[in-house]
C-alpha cells in the first residue's frame, strides 16, 4: 500500500509537470520571429548563462537557418549534436523536447526506432523548446545545452519569458 501511495505522488508529480510544461507552450508565443529577434534573444540567453558562469551552447533557428549560435565557456563539441538532436524533436512533434520525453516517460516509452526515429538521431531531453506563432505554428527552435534537461528548458523559458515581457 505504500508503494502504490508513493507511484501515485510520482505519477501526480509528473501528471503536474507535464501541465506546467503544457502551460508554458500555450503562453510562451512570439508575434512574430526575425534575424533581429533570434539576436536579441541568442545575447539574452547569453547574458543569462555568462552571469552564472553556465557552461552551455545556445542555439537559435527559423525553419532550417541557424540564426544564433554561441559556445560558452565550458561547452564541448558534443552539446552541438544534443542540440541537434533536440530540435529535431521539437521539428518532428511541434512541443518542447521536455515535454516529448516527459509524456513519454509517464507513459513507460522512449524515443527510439519503435516510434519511427534513430535515437542517435533524436533526443527528447530538455532544452529545445518551440517557437511559435499563433495562427502559423511552429517556426522555429530556442535551445541551450550543457545543463541536467531541466536546467536546460528553465534557462530557455527564461530568457523567453523575460524577452516576451519587454513587449516583442
Amino acid at each position: 500500500m505504500i508503494t502504490g501511495g508513493m507511484n501515485a505522488t510520482m505519477s501526480d508529480d509528473v501528471a503536474r509537470l507535464i501541465a506546467q510544461l503544457e502551460e508554458q507552450e500555450r503562453r510562451l508565443t512570439f508575434g512574430r520571429f526575425d534575424h533581429a529577434d533570434a539576436w536579441s534573444l541568442g545575447c539574452l540567453l547569453v547574458e543569462l548563462a555568462t552571469g552564472r558562469g553556465l557552461p552551455v551552447a545556445i542555439d537559435i533557428r527559423r525553419g532550417r537557418q541557424q540564426m544564433f549560435h554561441a559556445a560558452l565557456a565550458g561547452s564541448v563539441a558534443d552539446n552541438d549534436e544534443w542540440i541537434a538532436r533536440k530540435v529535431r524533436v521539437v521539428e518532428r512533434y511541434g512541443a518542447s523536447s521536455f515535454l516529448v520525453g516527459r509524456r513519454l516517460a509517464a507513459k513507460g516509452q522512449e524515443l527510439d526506432a519503435g516510434m519511427g526515429v534513430d535515437p542517435a538521431e533524436y533526443a527528447a531531453h530538455g532544452g529545445a523548446f518551440p517557437v511559435r506563432v499563433p495562427d502559423v505554428g511552429v517556426v522555429g527552435v530556442v535551445t541551450v545545452s550543457g545543463l541536467p534537461q531541466a536546467d536546460d528548458h528553465a534557462l530557455v523559458i527564461e530568457a523567453v519569458e523575460a524577452w516576451l515581457a519587454r513587449g516583442r
